[in-house]
Parts: structure tokens; sequence; C-alpha cells
């Protein structure tokens, strides 16, 4: 029996190709970083080792943490006096990436209509963002944070996804077994992970991510309006 409804946010709630946001928020955090002599495709090329970092993240520190540690690593720990710089980041210029997401009023109505229906409701969004950066995302989708009981962020969470101890772990937290417990998510590779586990899935399919060209018919899938059906609501 399900008991609780784990959402992805980009590309399920929050409508984005997703290459085209990356590339948006990086110019963004570039010209942000500039003027501290940050050098645009050497910060890229950072960030990215750092969240590679923290998707190989085994639990024994928060991805905070994780990222940070080898931000330093990678700068020397001098430069971690600019945190201040990105966090600043994260809470105004990253609202600009908005622009390069799309709306779709249906997300904030599925969710109401399962949260009414007596279902628990997190936001299991992959946690490398900021909580700023994540808070700016669900309302971009026409949510708000405590719509949800919880969301993941990179200061909060010891786990990425695709490990199945990301999920495993939030079920932990609700005190529910891993059958009761749906993934809705539009990433086969990231989010149907959970049916390793013996989670549920549905896989959105409106910004499909399937970079393994994996059967997807094995999962049910499709629209905001099919996975209510799925629900019975």
């Amino acid at each position: 029996m399900i008991k609780a409804v784990m959402f992805d946010l980009d590309g399920t709630l929050l409508p984005m190709d997703q290459n085209r946001f990356v590339e948006s928020y990086f110019k963004l955090l570039c010209k942000k970083a500039a003027p501290c002599g940050y050098d645009a495709q050497e910060l890229i090329s950072s960030i990215w080792t750092c969240t590679e970092a923290m998707v190989k993240n085994n639990g024994k520190s928060t991805n905070e943490d994780v990222f940070w540690n080898r931000f330093a690593e990678i700068y020397g720990a001098e430069r971690l006096s600019d945190r201040p710089m990105f966090d600043g980041f994260y809470r105004n210029e990253f609202e600009n990436a908005r622009l390069d997401c799309g709306f779709d009023p249906k997300a904030a109505r599925t969710v109401g209509a399962i949260k009414n229906a007596g279902y628990r409701v997190v936001l299991s969004t992959n946690p490398i963002f900021p909580a700023a950066a994540t808070e700016a995302r669900i309302r971009w989708a026409g949510l708000r944070p405590d719509d949800f009981e919880i969301y993941t962020t990179y200061e909060n969470s010891s786990f990425s996804k695709p490990n199945p101890m990301y999920y495993a772990n939030l079920a932990g937290q609700m005190g529910l077994s891993n059958d009761e417990c749906l993934v809705v998510g539009n990433d086969v590779g990231e989010d149907m992970v959970a049916a390793d586990i013996g989670m549920k899935v549905f896989l959105m399919t409106h910004s499909l991510i399937n970079n393994k060209n994996s059967d997807i018919s094995i999962y049910p899938n499709g629209s905001f309006d099919e996975l209510m059906k799925y629900m019975g609501l």
C-alpha cells in the first residue's frame, strides 16, 4: 500500500530542457564569479568534478561537505572564503535561470490532489544544490517548500541519485518501508532505480531522460493525468 509519493523536480514538476538549463545556470554563475578571478571553463569543470564527488558520496558526510572539500582540493582552502559569494548567487542571480525553464500548472494541482487524498509527499530532487537553489526551483514550479514533508538539498543529504541508498534513506527518515513509497520522476537512470529496492515507480514522459535507451514500457508511465489515474484519483 502506497503511503508516500516522492516527486522529482527538474523535468518532472518543473519542465525543462536540462542541457539548456545547465548552460544558462553556468553562464550566470561564471559571470558572478569572474570578479573574484575564476576562469569560466575551469570553474565549470571544477563544479562538475565536485558534483561527481557528491554523486559518489558514501553517506559518511553531507553532500555539502563533500562538495566544498573537493572544491578546496582543486582551488586551495583559502578559496573557501568565497563561499558567501557563491551562496549569494543562489539567493539572487540564480533566479534568472527561471527563464530557461517551463511551467505546467498541473504540477501543483497534482501535488495538491495527492496530498488531499492523504498521501505523504516528498520532493526527491537530486541533492546536489544548496537549499536556496532548490527552494527557488520549487517556487518556479508553482509550489512552496512547505508543500513537502521533506525536500532534499546538499545540506541535508549524504547520498545522491542514482544510488538506491538515496531513496532508502528517505524512506527510513519517514519511518516507511520501501514498498510503501512511490517514486515519480522523468529520468530512467536516476529515478527508476528505486524499483530495484522494492519501491513503486511512475515515469513521467514530458521531459523524458533515457540515456541508455531502456525499454520504458516496463514502467507505469505518462503524464500528470495518467499518474492520477494510476493512483486512482
